[in-house]
């Protein structure tokens, strides 16, 4: 009697592929400890032939179809490596009592390579396409796994990076998470001169500190997407959102030879919120010490208002400037007026850790009075927007301070 192992590997090898093909990659990496043969068609290929194979099999975007963050094709694609890195990480999340110590950073940047290298859409108006988006929400929907204690500074910003990017949870949903993330937001002490009064860290560095830009997304997106503590949370509906993360890049625009590579150029809605003065400089108690906690109380009895508006500004380049650091990316400069008086003044730029910063001063005539810090949310000239922090030009401790939010509500064609 002839066994059934022995009757399979009979097949040809081209069969066997197939069938490996459309298995799920763990009982791929399980039926290759089975014989030699198996192993041997797995593992030991001199190509890559067999993992593109089984990496295009599965749920996700092709990445050849793929840019960067900032635009760019893909070229380094390492197959193998991408795909094992892809389940390490579905199986963390899934059970993350497997993890091991040195890997949890690990796999939040396999995580974060899978939001912020999508597929472009051609035009503003079309639909989302990206599998991995899909994917991505299903996998952390819950919020659990981006609710995880971080063990170190570089797991904690990972971390924050991902759930910026991916909207908000169902765990968003609960009023204690919404005080804490406003108590962050509103308070003066996280807007100082070494931050440029900005979401930045604090060492001057001009690095993005995604922990603040979280709590800015949680606290704005909540306002569009109001909720009770009891009902499903349509994060879909919000566009600040992983679905709304894909860079919307004409095939026949070359960013890297674009002046206006960031779509600066176009009408931009800016949507802004704030929180009564007197409460804020209640929360804000300039006769508390330095190293005691602020009063969180103001956010917890439910009865806190924030105001809510938006204005239409049109944005026009007036020049760039060659940043030696990013040759393909020059700064912006850029002016926008509303109703002949308004006016902003501003550049775009990227920071030190190549993140898409916004920053511009806006008052009425020559008067500047407002500032804004901002970050590009999503890939380039994506439709999810730039979010940020507003302040005065005075950053007097007595100002009024709260996030900001801008969309590009009609883009110039390039």
């Amino acid at each position: 009697m002839v066994s059934d192992t022995a009757r399979i590997t009979d097949l040809p090898l081209e069969v066997l592929e197939h069938i490996l093909v459309i298995l799920d990659p763990l009982d791929v990496a399980s039926t290759a400890q089975v014989c030699q043969l198996f192993r041997g068609l797995v593992y030991s290929a001199d190509d890559e032939h067999f993992w593109r194979a089984l990496y295009l099999a599965q749920s996700f975007d092709d990445p050849r179809q793929a840019v960067t963050y900032l635009g760019n094709r893909r070229t380094d694609i390492k197959w193998r490596e991408e795909l094992q890195n892809i389940i390490r990480a579905r199986t963390v999340v899934n059970d993350v009592t497997v993890c091991r110590p040195d890997e949890r950073c690990q796999v939040l940047r396999t995580l974060l390579d899978m939001v912020t290298n999508l597929p472009p859409l051609p035009f503003p108006e079309s639909e989302p396409t990206s599998r991995n988006v899909v994917w991505m929400q299903t996998l952390l929907q819950d919020g659990e796994f981006l609710d995880l204690e971080s063990h170190s500074h570089e797991e904690e910003q990972l971390r924050a990076r991902l759930h910026t990017w991916f909207g908000l949870t169902d765990r968003d949903a609960l009023a204690t998470k919404r005080v804490v993330s406003r108590a962050y937001v509103y308070s003066q002490r996280n807007y100082l001169p070494s931050n440029s009064f900005g979401p930045f860290m604090r060492d001057g560095s001009g690095v993005v500190n995604w922990v603040h830009m979280q709590k800015l997304a949680h606290v704005f997106a909540s306002a569009l997407v109001e909720k009770e503590e009891d009902e499903e949370l349509a994060f879909e509906i919000c566009s600040m959102s992983l679905p709304f993360c894909q860079g919307v890049i004409p095939p026949s625009l070359d960013l890297s030879r674009e002046t206006d590579w960031a779509g600066v150029e176009g009408l931009w809605r800016i949507s802004y919120c704030f929180m009564d003065h007197r409460e804020l400089l209640i929360y804000n108690d300039p006769n508390l010490p330095e190293d005691e906690p602020l009063d969180h109380t103001i956010f917890e009895d439910g009865e806190l208002e924030e105001t809510f508006s938006a204005v239409d500004i049109f944005f026009r380049v007036i020049n760039v400037e060659r940043d030696p650091d990013h040759p393909t990316r020059p700064k912006i400069n850029y002016v926008g007026e509303m109703d002949g008086n308004f006016s902003i003044v501003g550049y775009v730029k990227l920071t030190p850790d190549h993140q898409v910063r916004w920053h511009f001063v806006a008052g009425n005539g020559d008067q500047p009075v407002w500032w804004g810090e901002a970050i590009v949310m999503g890939n380039i000239r994506s439709q999810y927007g730039v979010l940020g922090a507003w302040s005065t030009t005075l950053h007097d401790p007595q100002d009024p301070i709260g996030p900001f939010w801008m969309q590009c509500q009609h883009p110039i064609e390039d």
